[in-house]
């Protein structure tokens, strides 16, 4: 099979997410270091438009949301499970519950003044401007919620509570008592808060959910190297797209194979991939687009959370 290639940069929540179940996997991987705002031009090229980090590359099949990233690498490698067997639905619930719910928390807690204004102190002005723009444009015209800081403070400690509970009266040392895509999911939230020192005390005041923190970080991110933007480009040209499960295709309502349609986050980041819709199953959306440089690529989306539309 083709090489694993991660596009994202080391700062990104969602990044340390992809970078764990690739960890828990004991996957190597090559590492393409991506602009944390636009523009992003190799990115692009790729996606056909989708700007979110990070982005699974593998040959000239690109995997867009770390829902969909975690299940392509379920199918690279079945054991360790990030699905446990029985516990389908309960660790994929939770999982997009921490990619949303306590995301939004941890996103309100991070952009306060006190907090986000340090942290661009260090850049020029024009550059820390274009920072702040980049992230309203991104978190605009979708129907993820905004917290306030304040409202965030508040339901935090209920959250944080109720999870310390689950620690306590797990049957082993994780959320569902093997580890799971779930303990990843929740993981890189508090991975994101634990790197400013002025949230870290939410998770090291509270002993049970330091102790399985700790444990989850010890999946390691596999092994790695770097590789460049340009050759990363270069191994989609060179591929041909993957063929697809015809047997386990399940119609998008609405719409025809080979009709060219608009495929676009629902939460946020919503600007729309445009090209033919070739597969879907019950997890995945698949369109193929075609690049004047790179070819035919396919562009892997999951179906929850991303609306198909007809392309202008």
């Amino acid at each position: 099979m083709s090489e694993l290639i991660l596009h994202h940069y080391w700062q990104s929540p969602f990044a340390e997410k992809a970078r764990l179940l690739l960890g828990f996997k004991g996957l190597a991987w090559r590492s393409v270091i991506i602009p944390r705002m636009l523009p992003k031009p190799e990115l692009v090229a790729l996606t056909g438009g989708y700007r979110k980090t990070p982005v699974l590359q593998v040959g000239a099949d690109v995997y867009c949301d770390t829902a969909l990233i975690a299940r392509r690498l379920e199918a690279e490698k079945a054991v360790p499970a990030l699905f446990p067997e029985g516990q389908e639905a309960v660790v994929a619930a939770f999982a997009g519950w921490a990619d949303s719910v306590l995301f939004q928390h941890a996103v309100a807690l991070m952009f306060q003044p006190e907090i986000m204004g340090p942290r661009l102190a260090s850049l020029p002005p024009e550059q820390a401007q274009a920072f702040l723009d980049d992230r309203k444009a991104l978190f605009s015209g979708g129907s993820l919620n905004r917290l306030s800081p304040e409202q965030a403070r508040q339901q935090l400690p209920t959250l944080l509570t109720r999870l310390e509970i689950q620690l306590q009266r797990a049957s082993g040392e994780f959320l569902f008592g093997a580890p799971s895509v779930a303990d990843i999911a929740l993981a890189h939230n508090f991975w994101f808060l634990k790197n400013t020192p002025q949230l870290a005390p939410l998770i090291d005041e509270r002993p049970e959910i330091a102790a399985w923190f700790a444990r989850v970080l010890g999946f390691g991110h596999g092994t790695h190297e770097d590789l460049g933007a340009a050759e990363a480009l270069e191994i989609a040209r060179t591929a041909e797209p993957v063929a697809l499960p015809r047997d386990q295709a399940l119609a998008v309502e609405g719409f025809a194979w080979g009709e060219r349609v608009s495929v676009a986050a629902t939460d946020y980041g919503v600007d729309p991939v445009v090209g033919e819709l070739v597969h879907a199953d019950s997890e995945a959306l698949v369109i193929r687009r075609h690049d004047e440089q790179l070819g035919a690529i396919q562009v892997h989306f999951p179906r929850l959370n991303f609306r198909v539309s007809a392309a202008n």
